[in-house]
């Protein structure tokens, strides 16, 4: 019933911001209590939690990755998006959206987006 679908450029320089947004149908993210994720999967690696946004507005981050990332929502639109500055080669990626009762880590996700590949690349 719930849907994700991840959206955005799938090429950025180094050192620019990349911006991804993800689009949910069939649920609404101010429901109690869900938590809207972002994950990547840098090639040949596993999965990495990068932070969420909560169904208050509340954000989380993983702290290796806090500096440099940024989580928002539009709930009018029923979308929340990451932006993730001074990126580097090594954060090319596929990049997933997820729903989680959560609000740290890959626990629980019922739902997730099939993914983007992010490629950061001069």
């Amino acid at each position: 019933q719930v849907q994700l679908q991840e959206s955005g450029p799938g090429l950025v320089k180094p050192s620019q911001t990349l911006s991804l947004t993800c689009i949910v149908s069939g649920g609404s993210i101010t429901t109690a209590y869900y938590h809207w994720h972002w994950i990547r999967q840098p090639p040949g690696k596993g999965l990495e939690w990068m932070g969420a946004i909560a169904y208050d507005g509340n954000t989380y981050y993983n702290p290796s990755l806090k500096s440099h990332t940024s989580i928002s929502r539009d709930t009018s639109k029923g979308q929340f998006s990451l932006q993730l500055s001074s990126v580097t080669p090594e954060d090319t990626a596929v990049y997933y959206c997820a729903r989680d009762l959560f609000p740290t880590g890959i626990t629980l996700m019922d739902y997730w987006g099939q993914g983007t590949q992010v490629t950061v690349s001069s």
